[in-house]
C-alpha cells in the first residue's frame, strides 16, 4: 500500500474515431454521459486520493479540453504535431509526473462501485509488482462485446486471454517506458515486458463498469447509473 500520494495520468488525446459522428464537433472526453462530461467522471475518480499531481495529454480538439480545464489544478501537455498513442504518451509527460510509479486512467469509461483507484492503491505491493491493472470480469463489463484481455492467476499475476477486461485504471512503474525505440507505440509494450518477468499483476474488480468509446455505450453506461442510484 502507498502512503504517500501518486501523480496521475489521464489519457485524452485520442481521436475518438469509434465515436464517429459525435467526435466532429468535439474530442471524445467531452461527450456528456448522464450529464456529465466523460473527462469529469474520470477526474472525479481522482479526487478522492489525494493525487500528488493531475496531468492530462492533449491532441484531437486541444483548445476544447483546455477551455473545460481551465481554472482547475489539472496540469495540460499538447502532443504535437503527432498522437504519441498511451505508451509515448506517458512518456512525453514524465517531466511533469516524476520518477515514482504513476497512475493512469483512460477517460472513455464510467464506473458504478468502488474507487478503483483506492482499490489499487490498498492493493499495491512494488516490492512484486511493477503494474497493477484493474480487471473486469465480461458479465460485470458493459458495452463491451468479444473475449476478456486477462486471466488472473491465483496469485494476482496476469496472463493474455481469459475472462477479464482491462478497465482502464492501473498502477505502473515507468522504468522501462522512455527505453522504447518507437516514438509512438501503446503500453502493451510495457506490459509484455513485464509479464515475461512475472510482474504484471491484476485485480479483480467487484463493481460495474462500462466501455463508452462507441455511441451505444452511453445508453448503457446511463442504464447502469441509473440502476446503481436506485
Amino acid at each position: 500500500m502507498r502512503d504517500d500520494p501518486p501523480a496521475v495520468m489521464l489519457f485524452a488525446a485520442g481521436f475518438g474515431t469509434r465515436m464517429g459522428a459525435l467526435t466532429q464537433d468535439r474530442p471524445k472526453p467531452l461527450i456528456e454521459v448522464a450529464d456529465r462530461p466523460l473527462i469529469d467522471h474520470a477526474l472525479s475518480l481522482v479526487e478522492g486520493i489525494r493525487a500528488k499531481t493531475v496531468v492530462v495529454n492533449l491532441h484531437y480538439k486541444a483548445e476544447m479540453l483546455e477551455q473545460h480545464l481551465k481554472g482547475t489544478s489539472v496540469r495540460m501537455i499538447r502532443e504535437e504535431p503527432n498522437i504519441l498513442d498511451t505508451g509515448g504518451g506517458l512518456r512525453n509527460a514524465l517531466p511533469l509526473l516524476g520518477k515514482d510509479p504513476v497512475v493512469t486512467i483512460n477517460s472513455d469509461a464510467v464506473w458504478a462501485g468502488p474507487n478503483p483507484i483506492e482499490m489499487l492503491l490498498r492493493a499495491w505491493d512494488p516490492a512484486r509488482m511493477d503494474a497493477l491493472l484493474i480487471c473486469i470480469p465480461t458479465e460485470q463489463a458493459h458495452g463491451r462485446k468479444g473475449p476478456g484481455d486477462f486471466e488472473i492467476g491465483p496469485d494476482g499475476r496476469l496472463s493474455r486471454g481469459g475472462n477479464t477486461v482491462y478497465g482502464g485504471v492501473q498502477i505502473l512503474k515507468t522504468d522501462l517506458v522512455p527505453d522504447v525505440p518507437e516514438v509512438s507505440f501503446s503500453l502493451n509494450v510495457i506490459w509484455n515486458k513485464m509479464a515475461v518477468s512475472n510482474r504484471l499483476f491484476g485485480l479483480r474488480y467487484p463493481g460495474q463498469w462500462c466501455d463508452v468509446g462507441h455511441p451505444g455505450g452511453i445508453p448503457e453506461a446511463e442504464a447502469m447509473l441509473a440502476h446503481a442510484n436506485v
